[in-house]
């Protein structure tokens, strides 16, 4: 049987002789009643609550499930994030080395080309300096011989003033490529 406020109220007890006071039994019985009405609403309010408290479960819960998978999403972003980036890093120094390899390989070349013209142009500066020599050299043999040959002749030569627009010093050229 199932106890419920209203059957409490209103069971039936058999009598006998000298039986309960019916008064006493039914006082008795409606205090019971009133106890088991608030016990029972008691407990329907608590099932409620329950209710309630387990469908805030299930949305934390869900919300849990939400944020642990915006967490991981982050995370997996970030390490492929932090990949990419390491990557590019990777990528970037290696550019700038091979970069910075270039620049010195054309800066020795450059230095190279200086060298090899600065010999070519001290050797070509030497010969210059052989070939005057050599030509002044002769200039000078040629003048010593048309001066003894103009001391054999008998008469004087003559003298012109030389020009000043063709005066040369040829001491001024030698020092100047010396």
């Amino acid at each position: 049987m199932k106890f419920t406020p209203f059957n409490i109220r209103n069971q039936e007890f058999n009598r006998s002789v000298r039986g309960f006071d019916k008064d006493e039994v039914r006082a008795f019985l409606e205090k019971l009643s009133d106890e088991f009405e608030r016990l029972q609403a008691e407990n329907e309010k608590l099932d409620g609550e329950i209710t309630g408290i387990q469908e805030q479960i299930k949305e934390y819960k869900r919300i849990e499930k939400n944020l642990q998978s915006t967490l991981l999403n982050a995370q997996e972003s970030t390490s492929k994030s932090v990949e990419s980036a390491k990557k590019q890093t990777t990528l970037m120094i290696k550019e700038a080395e091979l970069k910075a390899a270039q620049i010195v390989e054309k800066a020795k070349e450059n230095a190279n080309f200086i060298r090899d013209s600065v010999l070519t142009l001290r050797e070509e500066k030497k010969l210059l300096i052989a070939r005057l020599k050599a030509m002044i050299s002769s200039q000078i043999s040629l003048l010593e011989m048309n001066v003894k040959s103009i001391e054999t002749r008998k008469e004087p030569p003559t003298i012109t003033e030389p020009d000043e627009k063709n005066d040369v010093d040829i001491n001024d050229i030698l020092e100047k490529l010396l």
